[in-house]
């Protein structure tokens, strides 16, 4: 630390309790200068010859006592009052990063300037300023976090205005140009811990980091800190990653609790103030803070109120680099006196921006502003692809709350249901849980959260949970089976007809090896069969009119009709009419885009299911397999 000393004579100043300052001397005292509830017994003299104002106040008329004055409102206080004495008497005064803006606010009150005496203390205070402290990277912190107490006078000297610059610019030059000492919140380097390797007898050169400064700056209040990083913005010469990262650790050591995702401290206004810079302060750039942290930032500011601009620039940010996010990071919690657990309205809010600029892109019709800011890999099929799983994934979280809706839960889901990927294990996994944890869903509603699957999507193993899960429609469990049986038979013969069972073969449309005259085409079924619950005696005689499937357990796949008891033989009766049923089969193969969820009839389901006729003049239709 930089230290200026001034004067040459002892300090002779003595203390007479806690409110009492006085000089030793012979010649007895002839002025008392009281500065709060501090009395100081001192001489004329020394005091008029440097202070343009003490000369004002002493000569001004004053009925009470004309040997006392009263500087109660000097910046600083009796601390720097009795640096500016001192000087005045030519005792021996330290300066120091500590102490020197105080000297110099009190100075200035005091009018100590070099018209009233060459050489004054103001003169002697701006000396030590501008050839040490702001030539030293510490002192320079230190003295700006001295400056808060001391405004505006600080301000009007412009001492903050230099301070802010000198540390920025310090920040902002090039590391090899750095040889101050700093401290770092990392592994000290192998020179600095006197263990440095040698090669061929050279010292290896230090590297400085470039964000060894980020550290330091930590211990800035936010409106100190806000306007430095703002100054290292407009010098232009640090990196927003840098930036990024310098914001993404002062939050994290000044704002309680933020780590956990849980705000700690009584002071709402000043951590809402925090949050609110910091999300003023982030760069434009796409990628300079990870999503984990603006996740974070959103979180905070859901819980301590922020500013609506600040909540829906984060969310903004996010959308761009969603897929950078983790389940663990959307599980936002929902508001106080919110019956639901997760705030999934705030992360719909979040998956629609990113739609929106993916819609955006693929239009062409990006703005100047989105072209600076966006990822080179932005909202490519990949970047989909990791949202549509981590939505998958997200779903099947926030499907344990018993009080999620189901139109949450829906609407969340159809926002990716555009987005292609390989298998729909994981929204599998979500509407499982969702049924699982929602027992007292109806038919209606249970089919509807089924239709956002695709059955031809799941995997092996998906397949084989699905065809023992009573909690699936039974319309379900006989399309996973089925399209389990066609990729199974497929991939044997080499991507030819499957040979499948004579009843369904019958019923299937022509393309698809299926003959359109069958005389099996009625049914006394009615569709609450299909959306009803299995039982497990009916999964076991689904299963059975799939004998080639190779899972299952314990050789169920091919149990027979005849050797069952009673109620295993009324089941096995039921399933195979559900199955021998041509409307049924005509709707697995017909296009999921083509249902309509509000139709109150369920032969509206499907464009080909209310005339059997019309499924047989478009033969080349295009088909998507999925739950109708």
């Amino acid at each position: 630390m930089k230290f200026m000393k001034l004067g040459s004579k002892p300090d002779s100043f003595q203390t007479d309790g806690n409110n009492v300052r006085y000089v030793a001397s012979e010649l007895a005292t002839d002025i008392i200068v009281t500065v709060g509830d501090v009395k100081f017994y001192l001489h004329k003299f020394p005091l008029l010859s440097k202070s343009a104002r003490l000369q004002k106040l002493v000569t001004a008329p004053n009925e009470e006592q004309n040997n006392e004055v009263h500087v109660s409102d000097i910046p600083g206080g009796p601390a720097a009052f009795e640096i500016c004495a001192k000087f005045c008497y030519g005792m021996t005064v330290t300066l120091n990063a500590y102490n020197v803006v105080a000297a110099r606010c009190a100075a200035e009150y005091l009018e100590m300037h070099e018209p009233v005496e060459k050489g004054n203390l103001i003169y002697k205070i701006e000396v030590f300023l501008n050839s040490s402290i702001f030539c030293s990277w510490k002192d320079s912190i230190i003295v700006l976090q001295t400056t808060k107490s001391l405004l505006p006078w600080c301000e009007e000297l412009k001492v903050v205005s230099r301070c802010i610059d000198s540390i920025a610019s310090k920040a902002s030059i090039d590391t090899f140009r750095v040889d101050w000492s700093y401290t770092y919140n990392r592994a000290k380097l192998p020179s600095e811990n006197r263990s440095d390797q040698h090669w061929n007898g050279v010292r290896k050169e230090q590297i400085v980091p470039k964000d060894w400064w980020v550290e330091d700056l930590c211990e800035l209040e936010i409106d100190s800190y806000k306007r430095v990083i703002v100054t290292m913005k407009s010098k232009g010469r640090v990196s927003n990653n840098i930036i990024g990262e310098a914001l993404k650790a002062y939050t994290f050591r000044r704002l309680a609790g933020f780590s956990k995702g849980v705000i700690q401290g009584s002071d709402v206004v000043k951590n809402r103030l925090l949050v609110d810079s910091i999300v003023w302060l982030l760069p434009s750039e796409n990628g300079s803070v990870s999503c984990s942290f603006l996740l974070k930032l959103l979180r905070a500011a859901l819980v301590l109120d922020s500013g609506e601009m600040g909540k829906r620039e984060l969310i903004k940010k996010i959308g761009r680099q969603l897929e950078e996010a983790s389940v663990t990071d959307l599980l936002i919690p929902a508001p106080t006196g919110d019956t639901t657990i997760y705030n999934v309205d705030v992360v719909q809010t979040i998956l629609e921006e990113f739609v929106l600029q993916e819609q955006i892109q693929h239009s062409g019709q990006l703005t100047e502003e989105l072209q600076q800011i966006r990822n080179p890999g932005f909202t490519s099929d990949s970047a989909k692809l990791t949202v549509a799983k981590l939505i998958d994934g997200y779903l099947a979280e926030i499907s344990k709350d018993p009080n999620l809706s189901l139109s949450k839960f829906t609407d969340l889901a159809e926002m990716t249901s555009g987005f292609a990927r390989p298998t729909h294990d994981g929204l599998y996994r979500a509407i499982d849980m969702y049924l699982k944890m929602h027992p007292g869903m109806g038919k209606s509603e249970r089919k509807k959260i089924c239709r956002l699957m695709d059955c031809k999507k799941l995997s092996v193993d998906a397949c084989m949970h699905a065809v023992q899960n009573e909690r699936l429609p039974l319309r379900v469990v006989v399309q996973v089976l089925f399209f389990e049986q066609v990729r199974s038979a497929s991939s044997s013969t080499g991507g030819t007809t499957p040979d499948l069972p004579g009843s369904l073969r019958a019923l299937l449309p022509r393309e698809n090896g299926g003959s359109h005259g069958s005389s099996r085409s009625t049914t006394t079924n009615t569709e609450e069969d299909w959306d009803s619950l299995p039982t497990t005696d009916e999964l076991k005689a689904i299963k059975g009119e799939f004998p080639h499937l190779k899972f299952g357990s314990k050789g169920s796949d091919k149990i027979g009709v005849d050797d069952k008891s009673s109620i295993e033989k009324a089941a096995a009766n039921k399933v195979k009419g559900l199955i021998m049923s041509k409307k049924i089969l005509t709707k697995l193969w017909s296009s999921k885009g083509s249902q309509d969820d509000n139709s109150s009839s369920d032969t509206s389901d499907s464009p080909g299911s209310a005339n059997p006729d019309e499924s047989k003049s478009t033969p080349s239709r295009n088909r998507r397999y999925s739950v109708s």
